[in-house]
């Protein structure tokens, strides 16, 4: 199955930018999508490329998030689109993300993607890449 990514639901913190219409219930597997993540990536991806989110082990708080641009699709991977804009996800990160938002922040001294209101995710840290997970 693919990886389903409709329209962000609300953040439970502040995204740079308001999120498109809520989705009632996440679902199984699923990643939503901001309308700034959205709009950066359709900026900067090319052809094929596309947004892998994975997650490691690491970071302050024992996860972390790792963003980067690809093009080779995986057979573990799950995708997902919205707006012409990919993601793709391995299945043992989406285990940690399901359910949770991709935004696009960008910020005086910096900009990124971030996950915002990860329900798999307990705590994290001040700079967004690392978090626990709810047991």
């Amino acid at each position: 199955p693919g990886l389903a990514c409709p329209a962000a639901r609300p953040p439970q913190r502040a995204a740079s930018n308001p999120p498109g219409p809520a989705e009632s219930d996440p679902g199984e597997g699923r990643v939503f999508l901001s309308e700034s993540c959205v709009r950066r990536l359709l900026e900067i991806t090319e052809g094929s490329e596309f947004l892998r989110l994975q997650v490691e082990g690491g970071g302050c708080s024992g996860f972390q998030y790792k963003f980067s641009l690809d093009t080779v699709i995986n057979p573990d991977d799950r995708q997902g689109q919205r707006g012409g804009a990919r993601v793709v996800v391995d299945v043992d990160s989406l285990a940690f993300v399901k359910g949770s938002t991709v935004d696009f922040s960008q910020e005086l001294i910096r900009s990124s993607f971030q996950v915002v209101s990860n329900p798999q995710a307990e705590k994290g840290c001040s700079c967004g890449t690392s978090f626990s997970v709810k047991l």
